[in-house]
């Protein structure tokens, strides 16, 4: 595998569990109320990074040859399931192993 290739598994791993990270919307505004965003905005977010990734792959994709057609469900459907996949260690430390006060 080429350097490329695995700073972009890494890039996707890092998009994946950004949402998880972050208290403010979006990476740049403030929730409503204090300190607590909605599990809607994270989910969104999960989606916004998901379309970031993917067209950051075609564009790779189209450096080294032409693109090739992707069907919805045997491409965008697994890849976003791996995507859920790799955002869970985010999941687990943001929502299971919190510690009362933060």
């Amino acid at each position: 595998m080429s350097a490329v290739v695995i700073a972009y598994f890494v890039l996707a791993a890092v998009a994946a569990n950004m949402p998880f990270v972050s208290e403010n919307i979006l990476f740049f505004l403030a929730p409503a109320e204090a300190g607590k965003k909605h599990w809607a905005w994270r989910f969104l977010e999960l989606l916004l990074l998901y379309g970031v990734v993917i067209l950051l792959g075609r564009w790779l994709e189209s450096r080294q040859a032409p693109v090739h057609a992707k069907a919805f469900l045997n491409f965008y459907v697994p890849t976003f399931a791996l995507f859920l996949i790799a955002g869970y260690p985010g999941f687990v430390i943001r929502y299971f192993w919190r510690k009362p006060g933060l």
